[in-house]
C-alpha cells in the first residue's frame, strides 16, 4: 500500500505505519497534482518508533483464554532497505519499518506488502532483541499481504492462523506490535467493510479496529481465540457519530490461503496480472480526482495530468474509488488498453492507457 492523507470515505486516510506522505513524497518518479489536498503530517520510516501502549490500555492476560505472551513473542519487527531508484522509493520511502507474525514452525513471517516491496535487505528483531536476517518470500499486491522468510535461528513458536470473517463487530481483539505486553492493546471490531485506497487497490472486507494501535504496519490482529486473523495496514480517520475518530485497518489473514502456495513457489500468485495504471485517485466530494501519477509509467504517457476528474472507463461513468479500479480490471489482463474520458479545464477528454503489471517494474528483492 503507498501513503498518504486524503478525502476518502467520509474521513481522512493517514500514512501507512511508517511511510511517507504521498503529496509530499510525489517528486522523481512521480507528477504531482495542481491542487494538492490537505498537506499529511509526514512520518518518515527513520523516525517512527514502537511507541508503548499505556498500561490501562493493555489487555490483562489472566482475563484471556489463550497464553497471551506466546502468541505476542510470534509478532516480529522488521526493517527493509529499498533503492533510491525503486519504484515505490518516492512514495514509500527507503527506510520501511512494521512488524510480521510468525506463521510457521520453519521462520516464515507474513506482514504487510508494502514493508517488504522491492526490499534490498530485510532484518527481523524478535520479541528477546535478537535480529536476524530474512529474505522477501513473496507479494500478493491484490491482498496487499507479503510473505518474508527468517534466516538462522528459529526459536519462537508461530501463531496459527484465523479467520478474519468470524470476526463481528463489537468482537474483542488484541493489537499488537513487536515488544511483548507493552506494545499490545485491548481493542474491538468497529467495523467490517469494502475499503478503496487510492493506489488502485480495493478490499472487498476490510476489518476495522479502535482504539488505534501508534505502531500499526504489519501489526497483528488476535482474536479472543488466540489465533491471528488480520494484519495491520492502515491508520484511518474518519467521522462517525459527529466525532472525528481513529482506527486501524486489518487485511483478513483468510486471504492469504489461496495464494499462500503459490507465493512459496512463485513469488506471486499464479494468475494473470490485473492491469495497473499508475495513477494515484483521490475520492473528493463526489468526484474522482488524479491527485499524481507515476513518471514514465502507463498514466503519464498516456497523458493523464494531477487535477483531471475520471468521469468514465470505456464510456461507463464512475463516481466511486471502487468502482472506477474493479471497472478497469474488468476490461481483462495486465497489457489490455483502458479507455478513460476525464474533464480538465472544463473540457472532456478521451484518453486510452495501455496497462502493464506492476510487477514487472519493481526492483526484484535481493536474497541473502
Amino acid at each position: 500500500a503507498d501513503s498518504a492523507r486524503c478525502p476518502a470515505r467520509g474521513g481522512t486516510l493517514l500514512t501507512p505505519d511508517p511511510a511517507p506522505s504521498v503529496v509530499a513524497a510525489l517528486t522523481a518518479r512521480v507528477v504531482r497534482r495542481r491542487t494538492a489536498p490537505p498537506q499529511p503530517t509526514e512520518r518518515s520510516m527513520a523516525e517512527i518508533s514502537n511507541p508503548e501502549v499505556s498500561r490501562l490500555a493493555r489487555p490483562d492476560p489472566a482475563a484471556l483464554d489463550f497464553d497471551l505472551a506466546r502468541a505476542l513473542s510470534s509478532v516480529i519487527a522488521v526493517r527493509t532497505h529499498v533503492a533510491e531508484d525503486a519504484l515505490t522509493a518516492p512514495v514509500l520511502g527507503v527506510e520501511r519499518a512494521g512488524h510480521g507474525v510468525l506463521i510457521d514452525a520453519e521462520g516464515l513471517i507474513v506482514t504487510i506488502g508494502y514493508l517488504v516491496t522491492e526490499a534490498q535487505s530485510v532484518w527481523l528483531i524478535d520479541q528477546e532483541g535478537r535480529t536476524l536476517p530474512g529474505h522477501v518470500v513473496g507479494l500478493d499486491s491484490e491482498s496487499g499481504l507479503g510473505l518474508v522468510q527468517a534466516l538462522g535461528s528459529k526459536r519462537l513458536p508461530a501463531l496459527e492462523l484465523g479467520n478474519g470473517s468470524s470476526l463481528a463487530q463489537s468482537d474483542a481483539v488484541v493489537v499488537a506490535s513487536q515488544g511483548g505486553l507493552s506494545h499490545a492493546l485491548s481493542a474491538a471490531v468497529v467495523d467490517k467493510r469494502e475499503f478503496a485506497g487510492y493506489w488502485e487497490y480495493v478490499l472487498n472486507q476490510a476489518i476495522f479496529t479502535q482504539p488505534a494501535h501508534p505502531s500499526w504496519g504489519g501489526a497483528a490482529l488476535i482474536g479472543a481465540d488466540g489465533k491471528l486473523h488480520g494484519v495491520g495496514s492502515l491508520l484511518v480517520q474518519e467521522t462517525r457519530h459527529g466525532e472525528s475518530c481513529e482506527s486501524n485497518l486489518f487485511v483478513p489473514i483468510e486471504l492469504l490461503g489461496p495464494v499462500l502456495d503459490d507465493l512459496l513457489k512463485f513469488g506471486r500468485p499464479h494468475r494473470p496480472p490485473r492491469p495497473w495504471l499508475g495513477v494515484f485517485v483521490y475520492e473528493v466530494g463526489g468526484s474522482l480526482l488524479v491527485a499524481g501519477v507515476y513518471k514514465d509509467c502507463p498514466a503519464h504517457r498516456a497523458g493523464l495530468q494531477p487535477g483531471d476528474v475520471v468521469m468514465a472507463v470505456d464510456a461507463k461513468p464512475v463516481s466511486g474509488l471502487a468502482e472506477l479500479f474493479r471497472c478497469i480490471w474488468s476490461l481483462g489482463d495486465a497489457g489490455v488498453a483502458v479507455p478513460l474520458t476525464v474533464g480538465r479545464d472544463r473540457e472532456q477528454l478521451d484518453l486510452t492507457i495501455r496497462s502493464v503489471d506492476r510487477s514487472q517494474l519493481l526492483k526484484p528483492a535481493a536474497l541473502h
